[in-house]
């Protein structure tokens, strides 16, 4: 029997060592895409280390928590979509609702990788910044029609290692030939970034609170959750991955810090993304190959897990086209639909993308937005048994509603300015930038509490024992 034994296991443990990886490799590349590595290293060179390193910080922190209390039991729970979770718990005008906030804040996603490649075929092959990002969501749009989320699983991992390798090479490189240049007040250990808001401590805060939840309803990010095989699989990519995204996006921030002092012995200014202009004229050849492969396979995966994941919710929860029999005319229906969907949120990325020119600024426009309104409702669901659907409705208006009027009424987004939609008024200034990322879900909270603690009654004995029957079945 122990003979037997053996061979199964040599098998087996390579076997789910090897899922792990892929695993932690697929919620990896959705964090550090091109849209965060960009950002990271433009956010830092202008402004200090904190204020780029937030994002893989922010995006780590999410994967930690997401690992320690959502992994497993959102795995149990069998979903096809993260807002199907909003169905399951509230029903369904909170998931239309829901599914509706999560399409528009993915748009903004999609269009930050869609302006890291317009930068970078403007930058190497000669387009214009509109060209770029035409020819690159054109590109990610066949690529995703004809290949989809399933394609991208097995280019992932390759895309991590790819990632992890420029970024380790690229810091050694910067390092040997010219040291870290940082000045004074910009570095890691000024630690008033993180303490003073005239040193952009509240910009920085809310860029790693903003992802740190509001990364939790991620479209793509949560159906790479409920695929992993197992919840203990799921939970352990989570750990995995967060050390990774920091390893690999670190680095980057430290880099920008001498971009500077480099660009400044060359005689050169950066006319785009600080990166582009150190890979263009600074770096050697194989190694600024190596990195701009990174940058564009992360943007061909996260764009492509966007715009599939988004257009995927649209169909299947917006509209209520839901997977059929192979005896009906539902499945061809449904891949129709996302098809078309597939089509409507490539081109509403594109005008985002040039409204907003900014890929850091776009990444956290859309955690910002569903962690208004999305991410209470969502923890409230999960270990809040008083929670309903009234309250959840609530959260999400005040939540959302707030965070509307709020960034409408301030002239700057994390730190840059407000291009996409600005009222001038003399109400708030950019002094104030970074607190509604924080007011808007603290009053969501309120409102998701007061309401539900209003509107909760006890279940009866019969739809106690409905429950047990329902959750019996589905751990069968």
């Amino acid at each position: 029997m122990a003979e037997e034994t053996i061979p199964f296991i040599a098998i087996f443990i390579p076997l789910a060592l090897f899922l792990l990886m892929i695993m932690a490799a697929t919620l990896m590349a959705q964090s550090v895409d091109s849209n965060a590595t960009l950002g990271n290293t433009d956010l830092s060179s202008e402004f200090g280390f904190w204020a780029g390193a937030s994002l893989p910080v922010g995006l780590a922190l999410c994967l930690f928590l997401t690992g320690t209390f959502l992994a497993k039991p959102m795995n149990r729970m069998g979903l096809i979509t993260i807002p199907d979770f909003y169905r399951v718990k509230y029903g369904r005008w909170v998931e239309l609702i829901a599914a509706c906030i999560m399409s528009v804040s993915f748009s903004f996603l999609l269009a930050g990788n869609l302006v890291a490649g317009g930068y970078m075929f403007q930058t190497f092959l000669g387009t214009s910044y509109f060209g770029g990002i035409t020819l690159l969501a054109t590109l990610v749009l066949v690529y995703t029609v004809s290949g989809g989320l399933f394609a991208v699983a097995y280019t992932d991992f390759i895309q991590v290692i790819i990632a992890l390798l420029g970024s380790v090479a690229l810091l050694i490189y910067v390092l040997a030939n010219f040291g870290l240049t940082i000045a004074p007040g910009m570095g890691p250990l000024a630690l008033e970034q993180l303490t003073s808001v005239g040193s952009g401590a509240a910009i920085n805060w809310a860029s790693i609170i903003a992802l740190g939840f509001g990364n939790m309803v991620a479209i793509d990010f949560m159906a790479r959750i409920f695929a992993a095989e197992t919840p203990e699989t799921a939970q352990r990519s989570c750990y995995f991955a967060s050390a990774g995204t920091l390893l690999i996006g670190i680095p980057f921030a430290l880099i920008a810090l001498s971009s500077g002092s480099i660009l400044e012995q060359f005689n050169l200014t950066a006319d785009g993304p600080v990166l582009f202009a150190l890979l263009q004229n600074v770096i050697p050849a194989l190694l600024g190959l190596l990195v701009l492969a990174a940058i564009l396979s992360a943007s061909l995966s996260t764009a492509d897990g966007a715009i599939l994941g988004t257009s995927s919710v649209l169909a299947h929860n917006v509209l209520g086209i839901r997977h059929a029999t192979s005896h009906s005319g539902g499945g061809d229906r449904l891949l129709l639909l996302t098809r078309l969907m597939a089509v409507v949120i490539t081109i509403l990325g594109v005008f985002l993308g040039l409204r907003v020119p900014q890929t850091g600024v776009l990444l956290l426009l859309a955690f910002d937005m569903s962690f208004a309104g999305l991410v209470v409702p969502l923890i409230g669901g999960l270990f809040w048994p008083k929670a309903t659907w009234q309250g959840a409705l609530a959260c999400i208006a005040v939540g959302s509603l707030s965070r509307f009027i709020l960034f409408v009424l301030m002239p700057t987004m994390f730190g840059v300015e407000n291009t996409l939609l600005y009222i001038p008024n003399s109400l708030l200034n950019s002094d104030f930038d970074g607190f509604p990322t924080l007011i808007s879900p603290l009053l969501g909270l309120v409102a998701f509490v007061v309401v539900s603690r209003l509107t909760y009654r006890p279940p009866t004995s019969e739809q106690v024992l409905a429950h047990e029957l329902t959750e019996s079945l589905r751990s069968l």
